[in-house]
This record gives C-alpha cells, structure tokens and sequence, in this order.
C-alpha cells in the first residue's frame, strides 16, 4: 500500500479552504464545469485561492471548457493543476500543455473492464464512476482484476491515478488498497451538500492511520 494523497474537491466556502488548511490535504478541487452544484466563478475562486496555504495545491476541474479560460486562471494563479471532465483529447490536451506549464488530470468514466482502454498524454489519470459529482463509486472490482491480472496496466496506472467517485469513511480502506497516487474526496466529506469539518477530519485521519499502520510494518 502506498502512503496515497488526498484531494478534498468541491470547495466553493471560506470555511472549506479553513478545513482543508487544518487538516493539510495535498490538493483541493475548484470545480469550474458548468451544471455543477459546486460550481465557483473566477472572483470567488480568486478570493479562495488568497486563502488556501502554499502548501497545498488547487486542480482546477473543467468539463469542455475553452483552452483561453484555462489558460487565464491558470496565468491569474487560481489553480496549479488542470483536470478535464468532457470530451478533450490529445489535440486538446497537446494545445493546453503548449500554452501552460501545469500537470494535466483526465478523468475516466469507468462502467466495465473495457473503460480503461484510453491512451491520454495526460500527466494523471483520474477513475471516477459514470456519473462525476453523484457520490456514487464505479465496481471497484473491474480495477482491481486490472492491476492484478496486467502487470503493463499496474506499472502505468499506480504510479499515476487519483482514485475518485463515492468515497466515505466506510470504503476508504479498501480505497486505499487499490494503491492509488491520490484518493479524490467530495461528497463523502459533506453533509446536506457542503463540507463538514468533523467529516473532513475523521476521514483524513483514518487514510493516515491505515497508512501509518502499514508502513510501520
């Protein structure tokens, strides 16, 4: 088990940045994708980022939005990483990189065994269920069949792969035993749809103990 990161996504309140300061997450996520219950605008996203430690990166997550708009909050510093929910390709992803200096996410809908055979020039890869932002996970099973069973698969994906889509307290240990760079939270950490501190740290907590655990074998 590798001693996995954590991303806390979705922030859109002053207190969300304070929790996550507390509690060091590695990333959060802004979500800039239209149609997004958690959706911030450039001022909002601004006056957050001010208060988000320099520790602790933001991923700015877009679903087909225009490379110019990436670019801009990227230039402005509002995010340091770029993760792409819609339909960008290489083309896309190629004409990003030219532009920005940024560690690029694609994200993956994953509904069978089949969904994993993608080629993206992506720095990262993220695995999420069908349906991004719903709390629901994907069968864990078709990843794990994967990793076990393809050993080319396993040496690309663990050294890269945020893991996301319905994690909580109580899947977050077989979460991490699917080895993945980064475990991605949201909906797990809320309650009536907005980040509960007490969630947020009992979660985080927990990824640290079982990882604790593990490397003190």
């Amino acid at each position: 088990m590798r001693s996995s990161l954590i991303k806390t996504c979705g922030l859109f309140r002053e207190e969300d940045i304070d929790y996550a300061n507390k509690l060091d997450a590695d990333y959060i996520g802004f979500v800039f994708a239209s149609g997004s219950k958690r959706k911030v605008d450039f001022s909002l996203a601004y006056k957050l980022k001010r208060k988000l430690k320099n520790t602790i990166k933001a991923v700015g997550v877009f679903r087909d939005n225009s490379i110019d708009f990436i670019t801009y909050l990227f230039n402005e510093n509002i995010i340091d990483l770029v993760q792409l929910h819609g339909k960008e390709d290489n083309d896309f992803l190629d004409n990003l990189k030219s532009k920005i200096n940024a560690d690029i996410i694609k994200a993956i809908s994953i509904k069978d065994e089949y969904s994993f055979n993608h080629s993206f020039i992506s720095d990262f890869i993220l695995l999420d269920s069908s349906n991004a932002g719903s709390g629901n996970s994907f069968d864990w099973k078709f990843l794990k069949n994967k990793l076990d069973n393809d050993k080319n698969f396993k040496k690309e994906f663990n050294t890269k792969y945020f893991l996301a889509g319905g994690i909580n307290i109580n899947n977050i240990k077989e979460a991490l035993e699917l080895n993945p760079y980064c475990i991605d939270l949201s909906s797990g950490l809320e309650v009536n749809g907005v980040k509960d501190f007490n969630k947020m740290k009992s979660i985080i907590d927990e990824v640290n103990i079982i990882k604790g655990a593990y490397n003190g074998k």
